[in-house]
C-alpha cells in the first residue's frame, strides 16, 4: 500500500446558498514533506472545526478504489484531494476500515476514528446540489483519523495496515448508524467499545442513556 498524495487546503471564499463561507475543502497536491502533528498536517486550513476538527478528526483519508468507484460514476476522473482529503492512499477501501485500525507511513501513525458525514459544502464543490444524497446512498465515506505519533510524512512512502484486535465497526456501521440510529442497548454498547471519536462517543452516550431510561 503506499501514500499516493499529500493534499493541503488553503483559506477559499465558497458561496453556499445564499451565503458565501470560507473552506480548506480545495486541497492541493504537495510533493515535498509535510509536518504531522496531533491536529493534522502544517499549514493545512480547517475552517469548520466543529465538524472536521479536532484531535479525533486531525486528517481524512480517502482510498484511490473508492475514487476509482466515483469516476466510473461520474464518468470522469477524480484528482485527489478532490473529496477534502489530506492524504490519498491507494489499495485500501474505505468502508470496511474500522476505528481502531492503524495506518503506518514511516514514523508517523495513524489511527481510524470515523467516517465523513457529506455537507452542503462537499455539494457545492463537487458542483451537484445533490451530491449529499448522492454520497450517502454510495457509501464510500473516507477515514477520519487521529493522530497516534507525530513526524514527517511525503507522497511516494509505503503505508502499513494493522487491524484493531478489540471490536470492530466500521466506518460504513458508523456511517449507516448516523443516518439510522441504533435502537438497540448492546448495538450500543458494541459501538462504545470501540475507539471512535469522542464526538460520536458523546452521541452514543447520550442514545444509552434514553434506553436505559425505558
Amino acid at each position: 500500500m503506499q501514500l499516493l498524495s499529500v493534499n493541503l487546503g488553503q483559506p477559499r471564499e465558497l458561496q453556499i446558498g445564499r451565503t458565501v463561507q470560507r473552506t480548506g475543502i480545495f486541497k492541493e497536491t504537495i510533493s515535498q514533506p509535510v509536518q504531522v502533528n496531533s491536529l493534522g498536517l502544517t499549514g493545512d486550513f480547517i475552517a469548520s472545526k466543529k465538524h472536521h476538527g479536532g484531535p479525533d478528526q486531525a486528517i481524512y483519508i480517502y482510498t484511490q478504489p473508492d475514487y476509482d468507484w466515483w469516476a466510473e460514476q461520474l464518468g470522469r476522473p477524480l484528482a485527489p484531494g478532490s473529496f477534502g482529503d489530506n492524504l490519498t492512499i491507494s489499495e485500501l477501501l474505505s468502508a470496511p476500515v474500522a476505528a481502531g485500525d492503524r495506518l503506518t507511513i514511516g514514523s508517523v501513525i495513524f489511527e481510524a476514528t470515523s467516517p465523513r458525514i457529506p455537507c452542503s459544502t462537499l455539494a457545492t464543490r463537487m458542483g451537484d446540489p445533490a451530491f449529499v444524497k448522492r454520497f450517502r446512498q454510495a457509501e464510500h465515506p473516507g477515514i477520519y483519523c487521529r493522530v497516534i505519533q507525530t513526524g514527517t510524512i511525503e507522497a511516494g512512502q509505503a503505508v502499513a495496515y494493522t487491524p484493531y484486535p478489540g471490536e470492530r465497526v466500521t466506518m460504513l456501521e458508523q456511517f449507516r448508524d448516523y443516518y439510522e440510529p441504533l435502537a438497540s442497548e448492546a448495538g450500543v454498547r458494541r459501538m462504545l467499545a470501540a475507539p471512535i471519536a469522542i464526538r460520536t462517543r458523546s452521541h452514543q452516550e447520550e442514545r444509552l442513556a434514553l434506553l436505559l431510561e425505558k
